[in-house]
């Protein structure tokens, strides 16, 4: 079984895996840096049993080890040999059997909703320092040049979204899903907009607030700890960057009304989110259990189909595919050469969130992970009818 499960998973490369009992398997064309695993009997277990969550786990438990290569060129051998490549939407019967499990694993009432936030971004502000950039974009950033700097990257995406806003001196925006406030005083000091963001995580909005004092945009700039849900308007202009997510898609419709109803007559909203190419799908075993719970990842025609039911109109759709796979090489590689974090956090926290970041950036690379922006206008004649104002 487990030859049958690594002939189809790797079609290039060289692997070499030692079994417990002394078996050797090797699989792949025999091209490339030579990667040697050694497997435990619980990891053989595993892996037989429940192949998507089975490798991250004996990763994670040190029951997958590696004597020679690491993880990431591992996955990318899985990645070059169609592993992750997505297969279509499948029959009638999986269709419907995974809009149920999406129903279920994406129940994100208020309350799950703040427990879920709580347990990926109350983990400790240090922890996203040491591998975000300066300003703490927790979000794909922008290469227009592919040899730009991380912080470089992320200084374009904000301004690539600012221009998408149309900004005037003086508006109200709201951001939903504020992060640690980076969006938000960017806005507020480049374009003399009034903005109150909004966040669940009670880690993020310390730190939004003190950032925002000391930049002397106190102002200017507000977060509350609140949902969106209650939040009350109107706004000239809405931006939510990383945040769609963490809705879930039971409530994307609920997302799209509560914009509709807290933007201007002639308002619009900017949404940037990760999507999928092969429309709805499900979250992996491994995202759902130990990173985002509740979280998922749209095909961009659930989007669609939400924003219509709201009444809002499309105004521009842009897709940004590898974008956020060199965003990610960027934070594995700063995440893995940080000296403070083996002294900081367990060895096995380390490995879970090496095999996240890994795993996020195989997804955009070879898995149809993308990043759309899409904006969105209560009135036809809210904005300018052609692009030129973005490019200005």
């Amino acid at each position: 079984m487990i030859e049958s499960l690594l002939s189809r998973m790797i079609k290039v490369g060289d692997v070499t895996l030692h079994l417990p009992g002394g078996k050797v398997l090797r699989v792949g064309d025999g091209t490339g840096a030579p990667v040697v695993i050694r497997l435990t009997a619980k990891g053989l277990r595993r892996l037989v049993a429940n192949p998507s969550l089975a490798l991250a786990e004996a990763y994670m438990e040190q029951d997958l080890t590696f004597e020679r290569g690491t993880l990431w060129e591992l996955l990318e051998i899985v990645g070059r040999s169609g592993g992750r490549t997505p297969k279509g939407r499948g029959s009638l019967y999986k269709r419907l059997k995974r809009a149920i499990k999406r129903k279920i694993q994406q129940a994100n009432d208020r309350a799950a909703s703040r427990r879920n936030v709580a347990h990926h971004y109350d983990l400790s502000n240090d922890l996203y320092r040491r591998f975000l950039d300066a300003d703490m974009q927790y979000s794909c950033a922008y290469f227009p040049r592919p040899d730009m700097t991380l912080e470089e990257a992320q200084v374009a995406k904000k301004a690539h979204i600012a221009a998408k806003l149309n900004l005037s001196p003086g508006q109200r925006v709201l951001d939903i899903g504020s992060g640690w406030g980076g969006m938000a005083m960017t806005l507020a000091a480049d374009h003399g907009v009034d903005v109150t963001g909004v966040t669940l995580s009670q880690e993020q909005i310390a730190l939004a607030r003190e950032r925002t004092q000391a930049a002397g945009l106190a102002d200017r700039v507000r977060f509350e700890l609140t949902d969106y849900r209650d939040m009350q308007g109107p706004f000239d202009r809405i931006v939510s960057v990383g945040m769609l997510e963490h809705v879930g898609e039971p409530h994307f419709r609920t997302y799209f009304e509560a914009v509709k109803r807290l933007l201007t007559d002639d308002g619009s909203a900017l949404i940037h989110a990760i999507g999928r190419m092969s429309g709805p799908g499900l979250t992996n075993a491994f995202t759902h259990k130990y990173i985002f719970p509740g979280g998922y990842i749209p095909g961009l025609s659930e989007i669609v189909r939400a924003v219509e039911d709201a009444g809002l109109w499309i105004t521009d759709i842009e897709i940004l595919r590898l974008h956020y796979a060199d965003t990610l090489h960027h934070w594995r590689v700063r995440f893995m050469a940080d000296p403070e974090i083996p002294a900081l956090y367990d060895d096995r926290f380390r490995r879970m969130w090496e095999f996240y970041l890994a795993s996020a950036e195989l997804g955009f690379r070879y898995g149809g992970h993308m990043v759309f922006q899409i904006q969105v206008a209560k009135r036809v004649g809210a904005l300018p009818t052609t692009r030129d104002y973005m490019a200005d």
